[in-house]
């Protein structure tokens, strides 16, 4: 039997709160989701002005990343034309997003969750979805990962 570690509630509150501050202070309203481990939706954040078409792109964003274990960034190094991942963005319903802003959530080595965000450049993605996540885990008193 398998014991799986994954993000609560109170988690994903604490992650949405980072992406929240770090969204005003750079003026970019985000939307932000937050999944489990196996990619299966939390919680998920609109800012007061974060682009109506950027709900799905941060939810698949953070799907992509909890589910797949890597950043989206990875995935969308490794999916371009003759590439070993080439048209992997297809896949599981195309829910798999290849967009820079997703990020595993991993604690003590294991990926527990994954964090999405979208409306600003690819650039503010990361981030906000990386300062989400440092958030959480100051909050938390989890040493990141290295």
């Amino acid at each position: 039997m398998l014991t799986v570690r994954r993000l609560d509630i109170a988690d994903a509150r604490s992650i949405l709160a980072g992406a929240a501050r770090h969204a005003e202070e750079i003026g970019v309203p985000m939307c932000s989701a937050v999944v489990d481990e196996a990619g299966v939706l939390i919680a998920f954040e609109r800012l007061d002005g974060g682009k109506v078409s950027s709900v799905g792109i941060a939810i698949d964003k953070a799907f992509t990343a909890g589910a797949a274990r890597n950043t989206t960034a990875f995935y969308g190094d490794e999916s371009r034309p003759g590439s070993p991942g080439w048209r992997i963005q297809g896949t599981n319903g195309g829910r798999f997003s290849t967009i820079a802003g997703g990020v595993p959530v991993v604690v003590d080595g294991q990926v527990v969750g994954g964090i999405g965000v979208s409306s600003g450049t690819a650039d503010q993605d990361v981030e906000v979805a990386e300062a989400a996540l440092a958030h959480f885990l100051r909050e938390a008193g989890i040493t990141p990962e290295a």
